[in-house]
């Protein structure tokens, strides 16, 4: 809190006790005059009483000369009779019928019922304060005191009262009140934090304080200034805190390091004024306090920053050159001591006249006289100048800016900068070249090139655009855009230009009606056009005619279409051709059967051998079936995704194929849950596993199943230690009807069954093997 808070809390204090001693003082003057008012009152009442019975008209010359309202009531709130001032207070006329009750305010009607009801019984009321609201609206604050009229049996009749006006006394204990009130809110929620001490003793922290040092208000009370202070700041404070209490000052401020509840530090400037009494001791001391932390760290952050900013004038690839309002030199760095050959170190130029010293080099510029004169010209506008060139003898070009410096409207100086821009304007106009170069391509080349405005006004077209359309390039340029080149899908431009305003680019398809009136189908890359501000100023488009490509397209969808009417139709086809073949076979098994039955006893062992092998070679055939369907139906259309527990495919696989004695299955690692068709992982995993078991010679086979997950994929392997499959295989064994070796119960089909699975979860399946040690077979599955 400064000095300037003090001062009108003190001011504050002092009208607060000004107000209550001239309070005091009124409530004493109006306690005499309300004692002899009821004085008054009593001796009056006898003579009251004799009136009302003879409804005399002289009772008005009894209360006529009292300065206060004055009103005689009945117990209904009726006024019978007022004095002047009762009649100017409640805004009526002589003659006029009023009820006391119709002036309550509202929020005032139970408190009046009872304090009425408190007057019949006890006979007085005093000090009843209730608010009038008169008849041109305005609230009054009144305190009435009366007593109950009785007629000569002591049977009440009636009641007399004072009105006193107390709205201004009210008006400024409110004040008072939303004063104090105001000071604690300012206090409370001051962004400053301010500590009230006595004797160095905390007696009230605010909310500011206690946010800032993380103390609660129970806890800030048990320490002084010094207890929550760094050592180092003690001392000095303790001294200022000595002269305060000798009097030899009134308030001082110090940087100060204050210890948070949680040992950590913050750095504040805390300042600190003496409240005195009457008599010049001091009461008690206010602290405000302020956290400068961030300040402080600003301040080394700017030091730090001021320390870069010198090291990189010192080496930027721009020279920089700052005068004073005389021409003497007041910053230079390497980088000009190099454009201008100087030899000497930038430091040592701080203080040389540049006016002289650029006269004893003009030999270094094109065209000294000029160059001189123009620097002359534009230090005497002073007004900024940018990308001035300078060309200097050597056939150097530097780009300089001039830049005024003013201080509060003062003239203080300059600063040049200069670059080489020799390379950059060589660049330049081998870019002019280029341009040129490349606007014959653009003009030439086969995709149509079309420039418009933001209002669509067509700005450029190329030779292409214009065979592309039909239209001539005078027929275009200057046309809307949207008028000559029909698009069926009206939607589509005014879209696409909304995209080009907010600076997006893209690429689409349309359908163009061209001026001969025959559809074509243009495809677009459209770009926003910027001004050299960065402003979208228009749009660019080029244009690529695929009416052909589009219609090879169509032609493919309609062979797509007829492709997937003919797999269906080979799927029934494969469905029928399966069972009809079936049928004859079933019967050649069953004949076969019968045979052995019948002739059991006929036949030799040639002959029950040639029957054993009919039977097997019909099974082959089936296996051969069976496979060629299971082949057939593998696609997209017959998948059902599920979660697939990939441990009891394997279990269920293993109850269910024949594994030899000698042959062991064993899972390495848990293997995971998949989403995918159970069905077909069951067909692949069993294809794997059947080739495995039935391919180990060992006398001890094993068989493991193992799995790692990638970011995409799970890979999954198959490992045996059986005979392996020779390497010429590992391709060829994928493809239908091809297997290895000579086990005749193979179909070849198996394998490639697996690939095709493989492939339907955008999988890969490949093998590692080596002859007489074992072969291992991994594929993936898409998560």
């Amino acid at each position: 809190m400064d000095n300037k808070e003090v001062s009108l809390l003190k001011r504050a204090l002092d009208r607060q006790v000004k107000a209550r001693k001239q309070a005091e003082s009124i409530l004493e003057a109006k306690s005499k005059e309300l004692y002899d008012t009821t004085r008054h009152l009593q001796e009056v009442n006898d003579r009251l009483e004799d009136m009302l019975s003879e409804k005399s008209s002289e009772l008005n010359e009894i209360f006529v000369n009292i300065v206060d309202p004055y009103v005689v009531m009945d117990l209904s709130g009726e006024i019978i009779k007022m004095n002047k001032a009762a009649r100017e207070f409640l805004e009526c006329d002589p003659d006029e019928k009023v009820s006391l009750s119709s002036y309550i305010h509202k929020d005032y009607i139970e408190y009046t019922y009872n304090s009425l009801k408190s007057l019949i019984e006890v006979g007085t009321i005093k000090n009843y304060r209730p608010k009038f609201v008169l008849k041109n609206g305005a609230i009054k604050h009144v305190e009435v005191n009366g007593s109950i009229i009785y007629d000569r049996d002591r049977k009440p009749i009636g009641a007399q009262g004072i009105i006193r006006d107390i709205s201004q006394d009210s008006e400024v204990k409110e004040l008072l009140a939303n004063q104090k009130k105001q000071l604690d809110i300012i206090v409370e929620n001051s962004p400053l934090g301010i500590i009230l001490t006595d004797n160095e003793r905390i007696i009230k922290a605010n909310e500011a304080v206690l946010t800032l040092l993380g103390y609660s208000n129970t806890e800030i009370k048990k320490h002084s200034l010094d207890s929550i202070s760094c050592p180092k700041n003690v001392s000095e404070a303790k001294n200022l805190m000595k002269k305060m209490d000798m009097g030899e000052l009134d308030n001082f401020s110090v940087i100060k390091t204050f210890v948070k509840k949680d040992g950590k530090k913050v750095h504040t400037k805390t300042a600190v004024s003496a409240v005195k009494n009457q008599i010049g001791e001091i009461d008690y001391k206010v602290a405000i306090i302020e956290d400068i932390t961030k300040e402080l760290e600003a301040e080394e952050q700017l030091k730090a920053s001021e320390n870069r900013l010198s090291s990189l004038i010192a080496n930027l690839h721009t020279g920089i050159l700052v005068e004073d309002e005389h021409r003497n030199i007041v910053l230079a760095n390497k980088m000009l001591c190099n454009f201008f050959d100087v030899d000497i170190p930038p430091h040592r130029l701080v203080g040389v006249d540049c006016f002289s010293a650029m006269k004893d080099h003009k030999g270094l510029f094109k065209n000294p006289d000029f160059e001189l004169e123009r620097i002359d010209r534009i230090i005497q506008n002073k007004t900024l100048t940018l990308s001035d060139e300078l060309e200097m003898a050597d056939g150097r070009i530097l780009e300089r800016d001039y830049i005024p410096i003013f201080n509060k409207g003062v003239y203080n100086g300059h600063l040049w900068t200069y670059t080489d821009v020799t390379i950059s304007r060589n660049y330049k106009r081998n870019l002019e070249v280029q341009k040129e170069k490349y606007s014959s391509i653009i003009a030439n080349m086969n995709l149509g090139l079309l420039e418009v405005n933001i209002h669509e006004v067509i700005q450029t077209v190329n030779q292409s655009f214009c065979t592309m359309s039909g239209y001539t390039e005078k027929e275009l340029l200057g046309k809307k855009a949207t008028d000559l080149i029909k698009i069926t899908n009206t939607g589509t431009m005014p879209a696409k230009s909304e995209k080009r305003l907010k600076g997006e680019s893209d690429s689409y398809e349309v359908e163009v009606i061209q001026k001969d009136g025959s559809t074509r189908h243009w495809f677009i890359s459209g770009a926003p056009r910027y001004s050299d501000s960065g402003k979208v100023i228009g749009s660019l488009g080029i244009h690529l005619d695929i009416t052909v490509q589009k219609q090879l397209e169509l032609q493919k969808e309609t062979l797509v279409k007829e492709l997937e009417k003919s797999n269906v139709g080979l799927q029934e086809y494969a469905h029928i051709v399966s069972h009809d073949l079936k049928s004859p076979l079933r019967s050649i098994s069953a004949l076969c059967t019968w045979l052995n039955e019948d002739y059991q006893d006929k036949l030799d062992d040639n002959g029950k051998y040639n029957l054993a092998m009919m039977q097997e070679k019909v099974e082959a055939m089936d296996n051969l079936i069976d496979g060629i369907l299971k082949y057939s139906t593998i696609n997209n259309d017959t998948i059902e995704n599920t979660s697939v527990d990939v441990n009891e495919v394997i279990k269920e696989i293993t109850d269910i194929i024949y594994t030899p004695d000698h042959v062991k299955i064993v899972v390495t690692n848990k293997l995971p849950t998949i989403f995918a068709d159970r069905t077909k992982i069951h067909q692949l995993i069993q294809n794997f596993l059947s080739n495995a078991v039935v391919h180990i010679e060992r006398e001890n086979g094993l068989v493991e199943i193992g799995c790692i997950e990638t970011k995409t994929h799970w890979q999954f392997s198959i490992k045996d230690n059986g005979v392996g499959i020779p390497k010429e295989y590992h391709e060829k064994i994928f493809k239908i009807f091809q297997s290895v070796g000579n086990k005749e119960r193979s179909t070849g089909i198996g394998l490639s069954i697996v690939k095709k699975i493989i492939d339907l979860y955008e999988g890969q399946v490949w093998l590692e093997s080596e002859i007489g040690v074992g072969t291992t077979f991994f594929f993936t599955l898409k998560k």
